[in-house]
């Protein structure tokens, strides 16, 4: 009994630790960065530059930065070249954007181009299913995925996700 108890104490402070240092991570634009309860994404289709049907459960067994754009966004137009960065940076994760609403193939490769995005794959969710499923209600959105799949951090607005800061939430939060 003791030793169980022992156990459970150890855990606790273990936590309370990693959960206090995540939160002395939380600065600049990470200051936006809202960590939830471990929860299942809805399952959606998504679709790429050739209308080939997509899952986010191919990303399984990674952690996913999910990031919910538009062609027409400011704000995305300014944060996509962080996150092209931070998939070069960081190539253990899977750094995936998806254009929701209505976005043209052409419009979405202009973009890239524009940014300088080279090794982002091109995923859309025509008609916001995903988006509104998962209560998006602006963008830029970005939620990150553990390997099962599920949200454990939502930031909405853009961000510097190459940002020091961004890295060491991201390497704290795959360390839990």
């Amino acid at each position: 009994m003791r030793k169980m108890m022992l156990a459970v104490l150890y855990t606790a402070f273990a936590f309370g630790a990693n959960a206090g240092s995540l939160e002395g991570l939380l600065v600049g634009d990470m200051k936006k960065l809202a960590l939830v309860e471990p929860a299942a994404i809805p399952e959606a289709v998504l679709l790429d530059a050739g209308e080939a049907e997509h899952s986010l459960a191919e990303y399984r067994g990674k952690w996913v930065v999910l990031n919910f754009w538009a062609t027409w966004c400011a704000p995305c137009r300014a944060e996509m070249p962080s996150l092209q960065r931070l998939a070069l940076a960081m190539p253990e994760i899977a750094v995936v954007p998806v254009a929701t609403g209505r976005n043209a193939v052409v419009q979405i490769e202009k973009f890239y181009a524009e940014a300088g995005v080279t090794s982002l794959p091109v995923l859309r969710d025509p008609k916001s299913g995903l988006a509104r499923a998962m209560g998006v209600l602006g963008l830029p959105v970005t939620v990150i995925l553990d390997p099962e799949g599920r949200e454990v951090a939502r930031l909405i607005g853009d961000a510097e996700w190459d940002s020091a800061a961004a890295q060491a939430v991201l390497r704290a939060l795959m360390a839990e």
